[in-house]
């Protein structure tokens, strides 16, 4: 009986690992300018030497290999730049192995020798997370070693004369044209495309009364409630009510109620303090330490599942309560506050992730208001299962038994598959194949994989044996499939047969007709006489690759596309061609597809920014028919 209630319960599991595999975030979002997404500034320390910095945008990575130091002109030697390790990642495209920066970037210039002021010519390189690649771009900076001074902004910044300062690194008054339109790239007015270009829940912040806001955001966090983000907390409530002995429905109900206005508490402190602060708080919470930090809380919390320790309010922090709140009934109720309030923190930067529109948004108008009502309303929406646990105290929660063992036991394993999926954007793919394989094969053995067959044995039963046997073979491909080199979960033998399919890769990429200039395309367009694809490209373009790899050398893509005439426009060497054209539809970089039908007008629907898989990208192309 335990084991068939265990192997029943575990059932779960499997649908729980499709949703989490398919969960991706594809928040193709706004790409900011490369102003914004690399800020760099150049500040003469004492020391000799030259302190170039750089802030780097969420979400943004600047490659290690494309920075270049050098001077631009004047009578001065540089010594070789010291520069940090960096991150290691792996290319998807090539499969190998590159350095790039996140959040910040700092390198210290030795000055060997210098006659007088001169210009610092800056290069580098990077990419958005996303998908989009920027162009190599260039910054000069005007440095006197005769005197000490604060810092610079970059030549090509300056869009009016230069006022002359008394520090010592100033803006250069007269870049040479060509560092200037190397940095150059304009933002366009952007065109009024509805709900297409920000998330819902910002153009409903944007646009509505205060209680529309309360009603949608309420909906919003029933939605998020039946998401990962919120199955951590049924578990740690359930175990407090049910530590809590024989509960009346009444007071499970009330339990519930503190334990969600604890976690509501939460949730509208981050509405107001993006509100109060005018910075992005949804990316403080996705940092990589915050995700890792709040992945490991998560498995502690799973071990209390499996009984190596007992999850309840520490008796020494519900005596201090007890004599804060006196003779009050409500005393116990507090701790259950607390214990709403510390979940929320634990599974915070999970929420952050579907919230970062909304969180920006508040920053940006700074309206506390807002803010703070938003995100009470979403978390008393995400509150409603787990205030029909409390309500349901007598029925929902498990009893002691059988039962209650599988109940926990399930708990324990969506709480490591949540704990795997915060940490999704910081482990590298090989890591997370290892993690999802270690998972599934965990999930087998619960699932009862190692105990003998039964002729007693239920159809459940044998169910559930036969969906842990399948969850132990996934688990054998993923570690096989990281251990020979693949990168993706989801084709983990990949790397065993990763030299023989790329002749065929070869062979089936699409052939593109190149142009260079503005007037080639509108020939193009005008001559076509058939809806239009154009492809921007370039070598240095990670993502641009893997388009050519994994989208364009799909059969099914490629038949799309024979009806179409399908051109290419190569921004490698970014000429004023070349940005003449991104200039044109308001692009940063590549790659960027753009569609127009027969007549030569763009279905700015369409568009394709940053890498997409074949089958999304080939539902653009049977709408651009």
């Amino acid at each position: 009986m335990i084991k068939t209630s265990k192997r029943a319960v575990l059932a779960v599991i499997g649908m729980f690992l499709v949703l989490c595999m398919s969960s991706v975030s594809s928040f193709a979002g706004e790409f900011l300018d490369p102003e914004q997404a690399f800020k760099v500034s150049a500040k003469l320390t004492g020391n000799n030497s030259i302190a170039v910095n750089w802030q780097i945008a969420k979400g943004y990575k600047l490659y290690r290999d494309q920075i270049k130091v050098g001077v631009e002109s004047g009578n001065a030697k540089l010594k070789a730049p010291v520069m940090p390790a960096g991150i290691t990642i792996v290319d998807p495209s090539t499969n190998e192995k590159v350095l790039i920066y996140h959040d910040r970037l700092a390198l210290n210039v030795p000055i060997e020798k210098a006659s007088g002021p001169f210009k610092l010519n800056v290069e580098y390189q990077g990419c958005a997370e996303d998908g989009l690649c920027y162009p190599p771009m260039k910054r000069v900076f005007a440095i006197d070693p005769g005197s000490i001074g604060t810092g610079a902004k970059a030549a090509s910044d300056v869009a009016s004369p230069a006022v002359q300062s008394p520090v010592s690194v100033s803006a250069a008054p007269s870049p040479s044209p060509e560092s200037v339109k190397a940095a150059e790239i304009q933002t366009p007015p952007k065109e009024k495309k509805g709900g297409d270009d920000m998330s819902l829940a910002r153009s409903t912040l944007e646009g509505g009364s205060l209680w529309k806001i309360s009603l949608a955001f309420l909906v919003f966090g029933l939605l998020l409630s039946f998401t990962p983000c919120v199955l951590p907390m049924v578990p740690i409530l359930s175990s407090i009510i049910v530590g809590e002995g024989e509960v009346t429905r009444t007071k499970s109900f009330l339990m519930a109620v503190a334990y969600c206005l604890g976690m509501a508490l939460v949730y509208t402190t981050l509405g107001v303090a993006a509100g109060l602060a005018g910075e992005g708080l949804a990316g403080a919470l996705q940092k990589p330490w915050v995700l890792v930090m709040f992945a490991m809380l998560l498995v502690l919390l799973s071990l209390s599942m499996f009984d190596v320790y007992q999850l309840q309010i520490p008796a020494s922090l519900q005596t201090r309560l007890n004599k804060t709140t006196g003779n009050l009934k409500g005393g116990r109720f507090a701790g259950v506050f607390f214990m709403g309030a510390i979940s929320a923190l634990i599974v915070g930067p999970c929420v952050a992730a579907p919230l970062a529109g909304t969180l920006v948004y508040i920053s940006q108008t700074k309206d506390v208001v807002i803010g703070g009502l938003a995100l009470f309303s979403m978390a008393m929406g995400m509150s409603v299962p787990l205030l029909l646990i409390g309500l349901s105290a007598g029925s929902l929660l498990p009893k002691a038994g059988a039962w209650m063992i599988g109940v926990k036991y399930v708990f324990g394993l969506l709480l490591i598959a949540v704990a795997i999926w915060m940490v999704n954007p910081v482990l590298p793919p090989q890591a997370l194949m290892v993690a999802w394989g270690g998972w599934a094969i965990l999930c087998s053995v619960f699932a009862g994989l190692l105990n003998p067959p039964s002729e007693k044995m239920s159809i459940s039963g044998k169910f559930t044996k036969a969906l842990g046997l399948m969850l132990f073979v996934i688990g054998v491909l993923e570690l096989v499939g990281a251990a020979s080199g693949s990168t993706s979960a989801l084709e983990p033998l990949s790397g065993l047969h990763g030299s023989s399919a790329a002749p065929a890769g070869e062979s089936k990429k699409p052939v593109f007709k190149r142009i260079q200039t503005i007037d080639d395309l509108d020939r193009e367009l005008k001559a076509s006489g058939k809806p239009v694809m154009l492809d921007f490209y370039a070598d240095w373009c990670t993502s641009c690759k893997e388009m050519e790899k994994f989208t364009f050398s799909d059969a099914k893509v490629q038949a799309g596309m024979s009806g179409l005439t399908i051109l290419q426009v190569d921004v490698t060497n970014n000429t004023d061609a070349d940005k003449a054209l991104m200039k044109r539809f308001g692009l940063f970089g590549p790659p960027a597809i753009i569609f127009f039908d027969k007549s030569g007008s763009e279905l700015s629907a369409n568009r394709v920014i940053g890498f997409m898989e074949a089958a999304p990208f080939l539902t653009h192309l049977e709408s651009a028919k």
